[in-house]
């Protein structure tokens, strides 16, 4: 008897779609086809709905608790659960003073950044530890990161705890050399400094200016650079949070040239654009992201980009700001402004409504961006598909159903959506981690400290 038989759901995978039943034991997938019986423990009729993999969210801010805010990281694990996203990857920032789980070496951050999220977490989740101009040793460290299961890596070449080119070019290589993969913030600081200085002297405050402080060149531009220097280092490049098309086009150059880059689009660049910022400023505050938000069109360019193979996936990019905390600084300057805004509750069906619904992508690829290549390139390979071998993470999803995002609705905890009032197709209706459901028939029914850490190994890449 096996533990879990979901019947007659639509099946999807990357390579396909058809009607059939999954088995689960012992939190794997043993059996997908026609017909299995039903000879469970538990039977689950998925007649009319799609069965999907959990989808990876590769690219999450979720926040570690701290004796102020002690819910936070389990928060956000419970509104990635109800998003249908059953394994996530943070960020642990050491070094930089925004992070709890904060260390002056790289292995202290990995160590102390396990330690606060143990036993904590609803869903699966992994971390990927950042490189900064503060860390001890930091690039040295690496190699022991990555045999202790943590083979990826963020530098910023940006903000006050980002890298030069020099120390780009060495984590770069380390990475390479070492089976691990850096994922890189690509913006020209010198030139956002100084364009943001330009505003600033002429008094220039409001958020609508924090676009143009930051236009596409500023971003292509440090994604050329990048990925001459994953090309000199012979390395792999991961670029996170793509928003345009002049970007894009670096990339898909890169690609055709048969280099390892490989990058990320998030939903709000694919369904808002900046005339958000034109908003009054405590709303317009709310979409103050870096990248930010462009304009009319680049949208299209993403999606795309998304359909022809040369953007790899979609990550959330989450931030779980508040309007009333980090946010609040809206009334000084743009600059001042935390940079950053929630998405991981409603990634998948926003990828869902404006790409499949819209006839954008296709189902398959959709499970493609959302769950199978993210599990993928990111070392999880029990993650990402509805495969016999898999871990049985499992996502009920009615794709007729109608409904319009509120705050009120979400779980996460920041006080607010990007999408409030927005008007979707598609639904999550029960998600099941290992083959336990947490969430069921749209009512939460997993526990804290359920989730697993996931110890990662990449393939080779460059």
């Amino acid at each position: 008897m096996t533990d879990l038989i979901v019947r007659g759901g639509t099946v999807v995978t990357a390579a396909g779609a058809a009607i059939a039943d999954v088995a689960v034991e012992g939190g794997r997938i043993a059996a997908v086809g026609p017909d299995l019986g039903s000879d469970a423990r538990e039977v689950v009729d998925a007649a009319g709905l799609l069965v999907l993999p959990g989808a990876v969210d590769v690219h999450t801010h979720v926040r570690v608790a701290s004796d102020a805010e002690p819910d936070r990281f389990f928060q956000d694990s419970v509104a990635a659960a109800f998003g249908g996203t059953t394994t996530f990857l943070a960020f642990n920032n050491p070094g930089t003073g925004g992070s709890a789980a904060a260390g002056r070496t790289l292995l202290d951050g990995l160590r102390s950044w396990r330690a606060r999220t143990e036993g904590d977490a609803a869903v699966d989740y992994a971390v990927s530890l950042v490189i900064t101009p503060q860390l001890e040793d930091a690039i040295a460290e690496m190699a022991g990161a990555i045999e202790l299961g943590v083979p990826t890596f963020k530098a910023f070449m940006v903000y006050d705890f980002g890298v030069d080119d020099a120390t780009l070019y060495r984590a770069l290589a380390m990475a390479g050399a070492s089976g691990g993969m850096l994922q890189v913030h690509c913006e020209n600081a010198v030139l956002l400094e100084a364009l943001t200085a330009r505003h600033l002297e002429a008094g220039e405050t409001l958020p609508r200016y924090h676009a143009t402080s930051r236009p596409p060149y500023v971003e292509a531009e440090a994604t050329a650079r990048a990925v001459a220097l994953a090309r000199a280092a012979r390395a792999p490049l991961y670029v996170v949070h793509l928003s345009c098309r002049e970007a894009l086009d670096v990339v898909r150059i890169a690609r055709a040239e048969g280099r390892p880059v490989f990058s990320e689009t998030c939903p709000h660049y694919l369904t808002l654009d900046e005339s958000r910022y034109l908003l009054p400023s405590e709303e317009a505050a709310k979409y103050v992201i870096s990248p930010p938000l462009r304009a009319a069109g680049q949208g299209d360019a993403l999606w795309e980009g998304l359909a022809d193979g040369s953007l790899a996936l979609v990550g959330t990019d989450h931030v779980p700001d508040r309007v009333a905390v980090e946010k609040r600084s809206w009334r000084e300057s743009f600059d001042r402004i935390s940079n950053g805004a929630p998405g991981i509750e409603t990634l998948l069906t926003l990828v869902y409504s404006e790409g499949v619904a819209a006839g954008r992508i296709s189902l398959e690829r959709m499970v493609d961006l959302l769950a199978t290549t993210p599990a993928r390139l990111f070392g999880m390979r029990f993650k990402g598909a509805v495969e016999v071998g898999r871990d049985a993470d499992l996502v009920l999803f009615d794709p007729g159903a109608r409904r319009t995002l509120r705050q009120a609705d979400l779980h996460h905890t920041s006080d607010y959506t990007p999408y409030e009032g927005r008007a979707v197709v598609g639904a999550v209706r029960s998600v099941a981690v290992r083959g336990s459901w947490v969430v069921r028939d749209g009512a939460f029914v997993g526990r804290r400290g359920f989730g697993r850490f996931v110890e990662r190994e990449l393939e080779r890449l460059s």
